[in-house]
């Protein structure tokens, strides 16, 4: 896994990473943004939906501990041995949004996260246990772990399923309704 010399080059790569996998979404309509092509696991709008829905489960993790609540990660109701239905409860809460829609929830998220690493300090976010949540698991990794592991290294690996969607979308000819 990478390292960071500081917040900021997190926060830095955090950004590039980010639109670099979103600017991929400018081609994908709503009409193809639910399809599945052969060779790629997910649809264009589980991809969106699974990064919105990690972002938004750190969001909240460190929200519930700055109000004074214990938090369960990784969601009350799904374990860490179970993740494929939290990775359904992502897709079903975003099911009915439009790839435009999509788009401005994901940089807006993106903005909240740095918003989110900015605030730590270099302790909090670089030292094991640094926030109760982030040491929840027997890893007890620090919080730049959990960012990057949430951010970055999914929005790379994602980069590269949506661009082999759209390749592999555009040579399958598409049914039409008659």
């Amino acid at each position: 896994m990478r390292a960071y010399d500081g917040k900021h080059e997190l926060t830095g790569e955090i950004r590039k990473r980010a639109e670099l996998f979103i600017n991929e979404f400018s081609e994908v309509t709503d009409t193809e943004k639910d399809r599945i092509v052969d060779g790629v696991d997910r649809t264009p709008a589980q991809m969106i939906a699974y990064q919105l829905g990690w972002m938004r489960l750190l969001l909240g993790w460190e929200r519930e501990e700055s109000e004074g609540h214990k938090v369960v990660t990784p969601h009350p109701e799904y374990r860490w041995n179970a993740l494929g239905g939290l990775y359904q409860h992502f897709y079903d809460e975003y099911a009915d949004c439009g790839i435009a829609e999509l788009t401005a929830q994901f940089r807006e998220t993106v903005d909240e996260m740095i918003s989110m690493t900015d605030s730590y300090s270099d302790t909090e976010l670089f030292t094991a246990g640094g926030r109760a949540w982030a040491a929840s698991t027997p890893a007890n990794w620090p919080v730049w772990k959990w960012i990057h592991i949430n951010t970055v290294a999914p929005f790379t690996s994602f980069r590269t399923k949506i661009r082999k969607w759209k390749k592999l979308n555009a040579a399958t000819p598409q049914s039409t309704d008659f």
